[in-house]
C-alpha cells in the first residue's frame, strides 16, 4: 500500500521595519489564501505564529432555509400577498 506524501514547502519572509511581512505566493496558494481573506494570528508557547483564516459570520447564514443567495425573495413576498 502506498501513502501519499504531502510535500511541505519551506519559504521565508522578512519582517520589515514597519513589522510587515510579505507571504510567498507559493505558500498562499498551498494554503488556499486569497486577496481580501482575513487571517487570525495565533502564537503558541514556543513563539511560533500560526495564521488561521477567519470565517465571515455572514457565510454561515446561507445554511438557513430562505436566507441564501438562491432564495427568490420577491416570489416569496408575492406568495404571501396572494
Amino acid at each position: 500500500m502506498t501513502e501519499k506524501v504531502r510535500k511541505v514547502r519551506r519559504c521565508t519572509a522578512k519582517v520589515s521595519s514597519k513589522n510587515q511581512i510579505t507571504l510567498p505566493v507559493a505558500a498562499l496558494r498551498a494554503a488556499h489564501i486569497h486577496p481580501g481573506d482575513i487571517l487570525r494570528v495565533e502564537v503558541d508557547d514556543q513563539g511560533r505564529l500560526t495564521l488561521v483564516p477567519e470565517q465571515d459570520p455572514l457565510d454561515t447564514v446561507a445554511v438557513f432555509p430562505g436566507l441564501s443567495d438562491s432564495a427568490d425573495l420577491e416570489a416569496e413576498r408575492d406568495a404571501w400577498d396572494a
